[in-house]
């Protein structure tokens, strides 16, 4: 047999009774529902009240429980008075905490009696929206982002560069309208690229015409981005947004494309100060002498009057120098002189190592040889 009794405790809806013909009954229908859903909302505020002092006795009464212990340690006669309080203080709270559970206690049974209706007779047991995004791209290696833009830049660089050099909104966007696949992370990498060669040809002007496009590139790129979408189906609304005139997004534009012109002098400057040195680096390994020594380095490290012999090419000078000089000294520099090739020497090939520096000292001094 059905036992049908769980039925009984229900709120009949509010469109079921049957009203006079003269009374609003639409009108009639929506009151009693306001004055329902009113009274649950009422309800479930006064419950939420009782919790939320019940919460605040609480942690009152754990502050004072700890009071007490750190108390209950001392001796003095202040200590002994602030126990007092603090146990007078519990005992209140505890009091109070088994007041609010019971009007809690009450406030749960009250709703339980509670007969049900249209609101509260059926929940949602689950709740579930999909909505159709773009897919997050797979990581790509370096050397596989390196291909893939090496791999564009030879199929489209022409196209790259005319985008470059277009100044106007509605070129720009017309030149995209017709050339979709230029909207990519590719054609902002190789505009940055342009950007940095250009400056570092000195052409000032033209980099700062092509760091404009960039910047396009880059805030469709970064819009495509937010709205999770592919930049070729939302460069029109960038256009549509910076040919409004939107005075904050115009100021961020600008912004970062000033922004952008000094990173990309401040690149360049780098490029050039390391092609520089790698251009002095080549020189000084040509100029390095037998022993590895630079001739450049070794002649501003020779004493004044030494420097002075070589500017001159004379050789006697050069031998009065180095026998005014302390020995030991004078076969030092001379042994750096033919390490560089300052000084080549004409001792003969046979000689051993360990007599090399007296032999270059004694030449300097005895022998006429070309500098």
């Amino acid at each position: 047999m059905i036992d049908y009794s769980v039925w009984d405790h229900i709120e009949v809806s509010d469109d079921e009774d049957d009203t006079h013909p003269n009374i609003d009954t639409p009108s009639l229908f929506r009151w009693r529902h306001q004055a329902r859903v009113e009274r649950m909302e009422e309800f479930q505020k006064k419950g939420e009240e009782i919790n939320k002092v019940l919460i605040e006795c609480r942690r009152k009464l754990a502050d004072t429980q700890k009071k007490i212990q750190e108390l209950t340690l001392s001796t003095t006669d202040d200590a002994k008075a602030e126990l007092s309080k603090a146990q007078a203080e519990e005992k209140r709270l505890k009091k109070e905490e088994r007041e609010c559970e019971k009007k809690l206690d009450d406030h749960n049974r009250e709703e339980k009696k509670m007969p049900w209706n249209v609101d509260t007779l059926s929940k949602d047991g689950f709740s579930k929206s999909i909505v159709n995004i773009k897919p997050e791209s797979t990581d790509e290696t370096e050397e596989e982002k390196e291909q893939k833009h090496k791999t564009f830049v030879e199929k489209y660089e022409k196209q790259l560069k005319h985008f470059g050099m277009l100044r106007r909104w509605d070129d720009s966007q017309k030149y995209l309208s017709d050339n979709p696949h230029l909207v990519c992370e590719e054609t902002a990498n190789y505009l940055v690229i342009m950007c940095i060669d250009l400056e570092v040809e000195e052409k000032h002007a033209l980099m700062e015409q092509v760091a404009h496009q960039t910047i396009v590139m880059q805030f469709i790129l970064e819009l495509a981005k937010s709205l999770k979408v592919d930049p070729r189906g939302c460069f029109r609304q960038f256009f549509a947004k910076i040919k409004t005139a939107d005075q904050q997004y115009q100021e961020a534009f600008n912004d970062e494309l000033e922004s952008f012109k000094e990173r990309v002098r401040g690149r360049a400057k780098i490029r050039i100060e390391k092609a520089m040195k790698e251009y002095e680096e080549e020189e000084r390994q040509k100029r390095l002498g037998p022993g590895g020594l630079d001739p450049v380095e070794v002649y501003e490290s020779l004493p004044i009057e030494m420097q002075k012999c070589f500017d001159e090419k004379d050789i006697q000078m050069l031998q009065e120098v180095i026998s005014k000089m302390d020995p030991t000294e004078a076969k030092a520099h001379m042994k750096r002189c033919i390490d560089s090739g300052l000084w080549v020497p004409n001792s003969k090939a046979g000689e051993a190592d360990e007599k090399e520096e007296d032999g270059i000292y004694e030449e300097v001094k005895q022998e006429q040889v070309c500098i």
